[in-house]
């Protein structure tokens, strides 16, 4: 019937309710902006976001995994290492302040700091913080942190996979000292490494000096614990890794060494013993660092850091 709209094929000649008549609608929906465009990792049909998704899956399908622990908590005593505590942004659960302390401007800082991240605050008398510390010279200060929660070695894996980069991995042998962790810890994080490696046993843990030496980066990159470091070094070949280890008589001057755009784990031994025989025996290579006397050595934190330049150098195409 003419003039009945409601009859199939009629056309509606009002713009309202209609979003495509006018100048709006959906043609101004699709002029509007969209935001910065997504990350590669986060864009489905990318290259990146497929390996990310298969990192995920695989990581879901593995037993769960455990995270050994330090032990019991620490504490940090003294109104210089809680103050230093707080700025390496250790995770303090808690401030103990003795009763009747002075209150002088490190420990103005250390309460206003604790008030800020809602960290919680108790007043204790002095023989009961003496008792706490096991008699450490608190002056009338002590900060309680955690034990560390280690993450697995294949952690590592995963972070570089999700992310679509080649893992680069920092494995440490006979290092005992833990301010040599904290100090290494700082350069994987600044130099883009995925993880450093430790032997559960006869070695340095992420204690409190660890935290401090860091400098703030024990926040940023997880450190892992090996049952047994030299087993750790070939699941990490069988994933398709280069095992690399620092030695001073390595076959391979680091300014010549050419596998650091690749996956790799950088093996660093201690100053005096270096790498030990079974983990020497597993490295794919030996590299050395080129020093002006041969009487000269290195720690493993200025050793990894040298290192870990050349190698984040070489990854750039520098």
């Amino acid at each position: 019937m003419a003039g009945n709209s409601a009859r199939r094929g009629a056309v509606k000649k009002t713009g309202k309710g209609n979003p495509t008549a006018g100048s709006g609608g959906r043609r101004r929906q699709g002029l509007e902006g969209r935001g910065p465009t997504p990350k590669a990792k986060d864009r489905e049909g990318h290259k990146a976001y497929k390996i990310r998704k298969k990192a995920e899956a695989d990581a879901a399908k593995r037993p769960q995994r455990r995270t050994p622990k330090t032990g019991d908590s620490e504490w940090v005593a003294g109104r210089n290492s809680v103050v230093e505590a707080f700025r390496a942004h250790m995770p303090v659960t808690a401030l103990y302040v003795a009763e009747g302390a002075e209150r002088d401007g490190r420990l103005r800082e250390a309460l206003k700091t604790a008030a800020e991240r809602g960290i919680k605050l108790l007043e204790v008398t002095r023989g009961e913080l003496d008792r706490m510390t096991a008699g450490a010279v608190h002056q009338g200060v002590a900060a309680r942190i955690p034990a560390y929660e280690y993450a697995h070695p294949d952690d590592f894996l995963d972070f570089a996979a999700q992310n679509a980069e080649k893992p680069l991995i920092v494995a440490l042998d006979q290092v005992t000292a833990p301010r040599n962790l904290g100090a290494v810890v700082r350069s994987a994080a600044g130099f883009g490494a995925h993880g450093v490696v430790v032997p559960e046993r006869r070695a340095a843990g992420m204690t409190a000096g660890a935290w401090k030496t860091s400098a703030g980066a024990a926040a940023r990159l997880k450190v892992a614990q090996a049952t047994n470091l030299t087993r750790q070094l070939k699941a990490y070949q069988e994933a398709g890794c280069m095992v690399v280890g620092l030695a001073a008589d390595g076959d391979v001057s680091l300014p010549d060494f050419d596998l650091a755009e690749g996956p790799l784990v950088l093996v660093v031994g201690s100053e005096g013993d270096g790498l030990s025989r079974l983990v020497t025996e597993t490295c794919d290579q030996l590299v050395s660092i080129p020093m002006v006397s041969s009487l000269e050595s290195l720690n493993a934190g200025v050793a990894a850091s040298v290192a870990l330049y050349a190698i984040a150098e070489k990854r750039a195409g520098r």
